[in-house]
């Protein structure tokens, strides 16, 4: 018995490429993505004090801050002008808090809310403050009762 060498199978190289662990990644990427987008849409950059943080200190400019102040009826008023004491709209606290900030633009900005105010009302003051230029915006608050 003769073994025939011709029908011994010619072994071809495949040249094609696996997808499914790309496809596997690129589903957790999207999921990733997905998680973290609607995070990245904040604008606002706060600091927001704890119940037991500690006064800030004056740093040697003894200048005072530049505070926007919200009432329990919505109006808003600002420590700078003519007549601090008259609530002014949106506009009117963006040119004046502007052109504070071009004159001294490491002057510490602060907003002061009542707590009957609604949370929508202090984010607005705060944008307001962030498109006039400043930096960084803290909230004030009253120390803790003991």
């Amino acid at each position: 018995m003769r073994h025939s060498h011709s029908k011994r199978r010619v072994r071809r190289q495949v040249a094609e490429i696996n997808v499914v662990p790309y496809i596997d990644v690129m589903l957790v990427l999207l999921v990733i993505f997905m998680i973290t987008a609607p995070l990245l849409q904040t604008g606002v950059e706060i600091d927001l004090p704890d119940a037991a943080a500690a006064p800030i200190t004056d740093d040697g400019q003894g200048q005072e801050p530049l505070v926007l102040s919200v009432d329990s009826g919505g109006q808003w008023f600002l420590n700078v002008g003519d007549d601090p004491e008259s609530p002014l709209d949106q506009l009117e606290i963006q040119k004046l808090a502007a052109a504070v900030l071009r004159l001294d633009p490491t002057r510490r900005v602060l907003v002061a809310g009542d707590s009957a105010v609604n949370y929508g009302q202090i984010m607005q003051a705060m944008v307001t403050l962030q498109l006039a230029g400043a930096p960084e915006i803290g909230l004030m608050s009253e120390p803790p009762a003991n």
